[in-house]
């Protein structure tokens, strides 16, 4: 009986019990809800329980109490001390000097971020984690590698050296040995590696710096000195050896010697046996040599010809000159031997330089072997001293051979145009008038060879037109003037103003000029290729009429005195188009337009004149 009740008991209480768990959980829930909100309500702008830094517990603190606790407990960044030692040397650097930065603040941010960046989960289970086992954060700092690079290498401006061989020189006038010295190095990068883990570790510490050195040779120059006193005993003398003995020289004096001496290391056997050497430094006896070289070396001139018209063959005008030019290694050797020897007169040595064309060779190696072109201009009226400078310029030319494939530069050929040079002065355009001055009629010249290779078919480079039109350029041979010629001519002004003209044929082109009275003829021989020329010209157009002559006083003319120094002539436009035909096929064309200025005359007369009337 009493145990029916006891049992009938024990189920009333187990469903008392079941009746109450929802009731219980749902109060459970609740407590946690609030307990959490009142966690989060406590912790809204602190930092949650169990955040580190640096072993340094921020749990409940602002982000400001927190900032300022570590700029109190982590004053590395300016309290902390790198020590750096070479030698007897030492160098003392805060982390702050190599680049490196605590940041209080973002640390502080950051432990503050721990259990709030995430989704809830991930914010719980940061939380909980921190609160039961801790969350260990690192400081937040800077470093830039750039500033400890600059530090060290001011210490490696103190330490670097470069390694320095012995070596021989000069001091009043007494042969020296400069001592070797060690090369030293500071290895930046090792270094670099050593500081970025000591402030990454903020630690303060001796860092031995990492310095590489490099020994020089060891150099025993006993013997060598004896020789350098013997070499810079007296002045080394270099001279150009010719048959009559009287060459040029050059004096090198001990002391300037003495700068271009360099003692070398020779190694012998498996380099066991080592002995060093004096010998001339190559590199810095060359660029005096150099310097030298140009005014020794004599330039090949290839031989000058005239075609045989009867014969079809070339006949020697003027024999090739063979060129030289100072051979600079071979005369640094000789010297190199020779001082050593204990000489001090030592000649230097020449290589020859031969010409394209001597004086053997054929018109069939050449490829001269018929004319080509002629062109004759006329100068009627010319005065004595225009021919004269017309005939200089012209011989000049005479004979002389352009290359396959080669521009020829007139300016070039011609040279210097100078009363030394066998020329007069005659009328000149220079400044926008008409002058007396050295070389007048050289432009009847550069007209004469402009048409030669014009008709030729030649590619003209480079051509340009007087200021106004000169009657000389529009002469015929009766000494008539042809319109049809002007915008035909050419002007050289060595060295600003040129003609040139390429021989683009695969053979050479011989120049002959024949002067006749009042004329100059230019003649082209070399092997037709079978091109032609067909050209027209627009003749004067546009013209426009010369201005009204110019009088002018002039004291030096005595009264009455009339004399004319410019002379009128009328502008006009020209063009001149040129088609040149190879194998009945247009080869190329090209035109040539030139604007003639209106010219004015001018008189001078002298002081009392009466000037005539110009209506």
């Amino acid at each position: 009986m009493n145990n029916k009740v006891n049992e009938k008991t024990q189920e009333n209480v187990l469903v008392k019990l079941l009746l109450a768990l929802p009731l219980s959980l749902i109060i459970f829930v609740m407590i946690l809800i609030i307990g959490l909100a009142g966690f989060e309500v406590v912790y809204a702008d602190r930092i949650y329980p169990g955040v580190h830094v640096y072993d340094m517990d921020l749990s409940g603190m602002t982000v400001e109490e927190a900032s300022s606790h570590l700029a109190d407990s982590l004053p590395y960044t300016y309290q902390g001390k790198l020590t750096f030692t070479y030698q007897d040397q030492v160098w003392e650097a805060r982390p702050i000097d190599l680049g490196y930065l605590i940041d209080p603040t973002f640390s502080a941010q950051e432990a503050y971020h721990i259990g709030r960046e995430g989704w809830l989960p991930t914010n719980l289970a940061q939380k909980g984690r921190a609160w039961f086992k801790g969350e260990q954060l690192s400081p937040v700092s800077f470093f830039d590698e750039r500033i400890a690079q600059m530090y060290l290498q001011s210490i490696a401006g103190q330490i670097d050296r470069p390694v320095l061989e012995a070596s021989l020189g000069l001091e009043n006038t007494q042969v020296i040995v400069k001592k070797g010295q060690i090369g030293k190095e500071l290895n930046i990068e090792g270094m670099l590696s050593l500081v970025e883990i000591a402030l990454t570790n903020m630690q303060s510490m001796e860092i031995p710096l990492i310095v590489s050195e490099t020994a020089p040779e060891i150099l025993d120059v006993g013997p060598q000195a004896e020789l350098a006193r013997e070499i810079l005993s007296e002045h080394l003398v270099l001279f150009v050896e010719t048959e009559a003995g009287d060459g040029e020289s050059w004096t090198i004096t001990p002391e300037e010697l003495a700068s271009m001496l360099s003692i070398t290391r020779e190694t012998s056997g498996e380099g066991q046996n080592s002995s060093y050497q004096i010998s001339l430094n190559q590199e810095l006896f060359r660029v005096y040599l150099d310097s030298i070289a140009p005014s020794l070396s004599i330039s090949p001139v290839n031989a000058r010809f005239i075609f045989n018209d009867d014969t079809r063959l070339l006949e020697v005008m003027e024999p090739a000159v063979i060129g030289r030019e100072l051979d600079v290694q071979a005369s640094i050797d000789h010297i190199d031997t020779q001082l050593i020897g204990g000489s001090h007169q030592i000649a230097l040595k020449f290589r020859s330089v031969e010409p394209a064309v001597t004086d053997s060779s054929t018109g069939e190696e050449l490829g001269i072997t018929e004319l080509v072109q002629q062109e004759t201009s006329y100068f009627y009226g010319s005065d004595p001293a225009r021919v004269q400078n017309i005939r200089t310029a012209a011989s000049e030319f005479h004979g002389l051979l352009i290359p396959p494939g080669a521009t020829f530069s007139m300016a070039d050929a011609l040279g210097n145009i100078s009363l030394e040079n066998g020329y007069a002065e005659a009328l000149i355009i220079y400044g926008g008038q008409t002058i007396q001055g050295v070389g007048g009629g050289v432009c009847q010249v550069s007209t004469t060879l402009f048409r030669t290779a014009f008709y030729g078919g030649f590619p003209i480079v480079e051509r340009h037109a007087h200021a106004y039109r000169v009657g000389y350029y529009e002469m015929r041979p009766n000494g008539s003037k042809d319109p049809n010629l002007a915008g035909l001519d050419a002007t050289v002004y060595v060295p600003l103003v040129d003609l040139k003209f390429t021989n683009d044929t695969d053979h050479w082109l011989l120049m002959e000029t024949y002067m006749g009275n009042y004329s100059l003829t230019w003649k082209f021989y070399s092997t037709s290729d079978g091109r032609t020329v067909d050209w027209q010209t627009t003749g004067p157009t546009n013209i426009i009429p010369a201005p009204d002559p110019l009088y002018r006083e002039n004291p030096e003319l005595d009264e009455g005195e009339i004399k004319q120094v410019d002379y009128a002539a009328d502008g006009a436009d020209i063009n001149v188009t040129r088609t040149v035909y190879k194998d009945n096929q247009v080869y190329f064309s090209d035109s040539f337009y030139t604007k003639f200025r209106p010219w004015q005359a001018i008189y001078e007369y002298g002081p009392g004149t009466e000037i005539p009337d110009q209506d």
